[in-house]
């Protein structure tokens, strides 16, 4: 070779983006919307740890005072007023942070769809990082590895919190049912999984629609549509225990059961309903007999089905998150390769 000949030089393939290095990237681009993300689960932790504490003192100068609720006289005014205001916010802040937990999957799927995946698909930044020998699926893993993880984090967080909060408050004066939403959709693992569909339903709208607006409004439409399913068959996920008793008999309702429906029976074991003889004039007994009728009934879910029904349903969720996220991973392998 002569010394004038240059060497040849062989062409070096691009270095490929890392998972690691795509996941700084989303944390750095969205770092003051997780900052958001991380005062909306603060705050209402600060809030009702201090407020329990606070009901604590309340709730002790109330029982070292000898007044009762029941049988109270004007010096105890004051005290038992206190006493049930504590009670009484206690109780609202637990409906205020059903109504949180309840929001909380709609946002975490409505920034997903929007800011996060839809609004970079529409303007076109995304290209910048598929540029960067980033593929789609590895963007998109980066987006789903950071915000999966924060949000996991957030609403186990909120969960703990609010059970620990429900477990002081649980034998207050206006205390709530483990069955109510403040309760049941605050604590557990429902939370959790309502919270991760939210994020998949966001991903899969956010790569489906790919306009901003567009996304979060079908996000929050479609986990809304979820939610009020499940409100709907919640009772029918585990099954339900029946009580069958004679009409005035001393049938003492299960303590901390969730009712689900009561009414008659027949003899023939046909349901009859609770309003049957609500209109008649005739002793309840008499009524009953024309219609073959000497018992009742009552379906309801004893509190021992807490965890049946939370584990139940949160596999359903899971299980819908994995499909829409599998589903999102498709379309994008599908438009964009």
């Amino acid at each position: 070779m002569s010394t004038l000949t240059r060497p040849k030089t062989e062409a070096v393939a691009p270095t490929p983006g890392t998972l690691r290095g795509s996941v700084r990237v989303v944390l750095r681009v969205h770092r003051r919307s997780l900052r958001t993300l991380g005062a909306v689960v603060l705050l209402p932790v600060f809030w009702m740890v201090g407020l329990s504490l606070w009901t604590d003192r309340i709730a002790e100068r109330f029982a070292a005072s000898g007044c009762s609720v029941e049988n109270t006289v004007t010096s105890c005014g004051a005290t038992v007023r206190d006493y049930l205001d504590a009670e009484m916010m206690q109780s609202d802040t637990q409906s205020w942070a059903g109504l949180l937990m309840m929001a909380l999957p709609a946002l975490v799927g409505a920034f997903v769809a929007g800011p996060a995946i839809a609004r970079e698909l529409e303007i076109g930044t995304f290209r910048l990082s598929w540029s960067q020998s980033v593929s789609p699926a590895r963007w998109l893993a980066a987006k789903l590895l950071v915000l999966a993880v924060l949000t996991v984090a957030a609403a186990s967080v909120l969960a703990s919190v609010c059970a620990w909060f429900w477990s002081r408050d649980a034998d207050a004066y206006y205390s709530n049912g483990w069955f109510e939403w403040s309760v049941y959709g605050t604590t557990g693992t429902v939370p959790v999984a309502y919270a991760l569909l939210g994020l998949a339903l966001g991903t899969l709208a956010g790569v489906l629609v790919r306009r901003t607006v567009t996304a979060m409004a079908a996000t929050a439409v479609t986990y809304g549509l979820v939610l009020a399913t499940f409100d709907t068959v919640r009772d029918s996920l585990w099954p339900i225990r029946t009580d069958v008793f004679a009409v005035g008999s001393r049938y003492v309702f299960p303590k901390d059961s969730w009712p689900v429906a009561q009414g008659y029976v027949t003899s023939a074991g046909e349901r009859l309903p609770v309003e049957i003889c609500l209109s008649s004039e005739r002793d309840l007994v008499d009524c009953l007999a024309t219609h073959d009728s000497s018992q009742r009934y009552l379906d309801h879910h004893p509190a021992s089905h807490y965890w049946p029904l939370q584990l139940v349903e949160t596999g359903i969720l899971l299980a819908l998150a994995a499909l829409a996220v599998f589903a999102a991973f498709r379309v994008l392998r599908r438009l964009h390769g």
